[in-house]
């Protein structure tokens, strides 16, 4: 009796029930269909004995019936609400940035947005279509270089596929030496060291001003601006490794481009990048689109997706990918890349933020960082700091002291819940971004201070501040020029501008997409919403780890139940998409036959019926 009362009280809507479409009713009649009395007796007839589980999955404080849909947001508020949401300064290429209303709510949350498939078939997807269009154009327009793809996992790997294009560019049967700035971001230069080492490439980190190219190389990175901030006139360095021979590849801070001089006009082959401070949350270190451009006659051996306009059997303009021949899903092992459609959702994201924001509103934001930044600088120097960054900035200056002195600045800072970049025992950085304001510089004067008091307003310092930029760095160029960035800057305009394009594209609030199975499809409404909450979003990939115990909690969790299902001993949740844990799980294999001494063994058999990316991901991880 107790049983049937606790029965009758349960909760009836289960999150499976409302996110497996298939009723008791339905489930019947296919089962009867196909001649069979239960699930179970399906599975036995279908499922070949000798691979079925022996066991039922065992997962931790989830119940048998599973969990409703409130208990589910209620659990992930829970597990936000551990993570500790302090103001974070440490850049290194991440950055709070303000998601405009509009944009969050009508494409990050919207699943007319979210759901789309890859634009293959382009007749029903010019709404998603024009705007990836929009994004190359903005990002071609910005680094002043010609061709542009619609986009890339991230920075650090975006970096990595540069090398890999400078590699088939110059011959792979030449010389395999490529030179990285030491002054780039380090977990680009991390990545660079792990993507080159399969290939046989190997990397030169050093200082750009004194590499003197004695040894014959394919390509150099550099960053710009500087990890440190610092804003170099490259050109001189460029026009050395084009003597050399060699191609030069350029990190560049899109935003910094509003202002600066860009790097298609001081010698650039390759401009790479992150888009994530044109919108796109923090997320605790993605998803956000990378971007990769490069001079017209370089196009053919770019990696991604390149959205190009065409015309219809009416002979109207029409927009669709465009040199597919080059990419996995036809090439193959001999793609330039194993990258399908990367992050596609972020980059629409960065394109609206562009036209919504429009150029004079970009160089506003630009200006600003960079005017607070100065203020910032002016005012450590009051402080006695002499060792402040090094001029020109954009929106990060390093400051060197005493350990003493370093340590008291970084006990300060955590009283004020306050994150800084930490380079070494006797110097930090501040990074300064959208979200900056006047409390925030009078927090730092005062953590910088110790146990001073500063002496001075921010308003005294302003006054007595120029941020000028140098002539031989200021961006002259016009960029942005087409009507779209310069048109839908209200949010009605931008609402409606957005609703046009949405239903030029097909979805998952159309119909279902019968086109494969390898790609996001209608994740339930519950598991989009806390993407957006501040306790999510909000946290930067390089806070300590005890700021971020519920991403630690919700990362463990998740490792532990895709060992329970897959029989596995340990899980990486690390790869950006499922060609990166191809790759990831080939380097993997490459290392555990070295460690057994059978480096010779670099065959690796795949299915013709494989996925394209399959033997891309072989070839990038230097198998046959």
């Amino acid at each position: 009796m107790t049983a049937q009362i606790n029965k009758s009280l349960d909760f009836t809507d289960r999150f499976v029930n409302r996110h497996i479409g298939s009723s008791a009713e339905e489930i019947d009649e296919m089962l009867k269909f196909l001649n069979f009395s239960s699930i179970d007796e399906l599975v036995s007839a279908t499922v070949p004995k000798q691979i079925r589980t022996k066991k039922p999955l065992a997962f931790e404080s989830i119940p048998a019936k599973g969990r409703t849909e409130a208990e589910v947001i209620e659990e992930l508020r829970e597990i936000a609400e551990q993570n500790e949401i302090w103001r974070s300064f440490i850049g290194t290429g991440y950055y709070r940035s303000i998601t405009p209303p509009v944009i969050l709510r009508n494409i990050i949350e919207n699943p007319g947005w979210y759901t789309q498939y890859t634009p293959y078939q382009a007749e029903i997807a010019q709404g998603r279509l024009e705007a990836l269009l929009n994004f190359r154009t903005m990002i071609r327009d910005l680094t002043a270089l010609e061709v542009g793809n619609a986009s890339m996992l991230d920075e650090a790997t975006a970096a990595a596929e540069a090398m890999n294009m400078c590699f088939n560019l110059k011959g792979r049967d030449k010389t395999k030496a490529f030179f990285v700035s030491e002054l780039c971001h380090p977990q680009t230069i991390a990545v660079f060291q792990t993507r080159a080492e399969p290939l046989g490439i190997e990397i030169i980190v050093g200082n750009h001003e004194k590499f003197g190219f004695e040894k014959p190389i394919f390509g150099v990175l550099v960053q710009y601006p500087a990890t440190d901030g610092v804003v170099f006139d490259y050109s001189a360095f460029i026009d050395r490794a084009h003597t050399a021979d060699a191609l030069a590849v350029v990190a560049a801070d899109l935003l910094s481009l509003t202002l600066l001089k860009a790097p298609g006009e001081f010698g650039a082959d390759i401009a790479i990048g992150s888009t994530q401070r044109f919108g796109s949350p923090l997320g605790y270190g993605g998803p956000h689109a990378a971007y990769m451009v490069t001079k017209d006659a370089y196009k053919r051996q770019m990696p991604g997706r390149i959205v190009g306009i065409s015309r219809d059997a009416d002979g109207k303009p029409a927009i669709r990918l465009a040199l597919q021949t080059r990419e996995q899903h036809i090439r193959r092992e001999k793609a330039t890349s194993n990258i399908c459609t990367a992050q596609v959702l972020l980059a629409e994201v960065a394109s609206m933020y562009a036209i919504y924001h429009g150029p004079k509103g970009l160089k506003k934001i630009a200006e600003r960082i960079y005017l607070m930044t100065a203020v910032l600088a002016n005012g450590l120097k009051r402080l006695g700091f002499d060792k402040v960054g090094q001029m020109p900035f954009f929106d990060t200056i390093k400051v060197s002291a005493s350990k003493d002195k370093v340590s008291e600045i970084l006990k300060n800072a955590k009283a004020k819940r306050i994150n800084l970049r930490i380079f070494d025992a006797t110097a930090v950085s501040v990074s300064l971004d959208e979200e900056t304001t006047i409390r925030d510089l009078e927090d730092l004067f005062s953590i910088f201070a110790c146990a001073k008091k500063t002496g001075f307003s921010v308003d005294e310092i302003l006054t007595g501040t120029k941020a000028e930029i140098e002539s031989k760095h200021d961006r002259k160029s016009r960029y942005l020029t087409a009507s779209v960035f310069n048109s839908y800057h209200s949010e009605t305009e931008m609402l409606r501008y957005l609703t046009r394009l949405q239903s030029r594209d097909l979805s998952l609030t159309t119909s279902m997409t019968a086109l494969g199975s390898c790609t996001m499809k209608l994740n339930p409404t519950a598991s989009m919403m806390p993407i957006t909450w501040s306790g999510f979003a909000s946290i930067h990939p390089f806070v300590p780890l005890e700021q971020a115990k519920g991403y630690q909690l919700l990362i463990n969790k998740l490792e532990g139940m895709f060992a329970e299902i897959t029989g596995f001993k340990a899980v990486s949740l690390q790869p950006n998409a499922g060609s990166q844990g191809e790759y990831s799980g080939l380097l993997v294999i490459r290392k555990f036959h070295q460690t057994r001494g059978e480096g010779a063994r670099t065959v690796c058999l795949i299915p013709q019926s494989a996925h394209g990316t399959n033997p891309a991901s072989a070839a990038m991880a230097g198998m046959e």
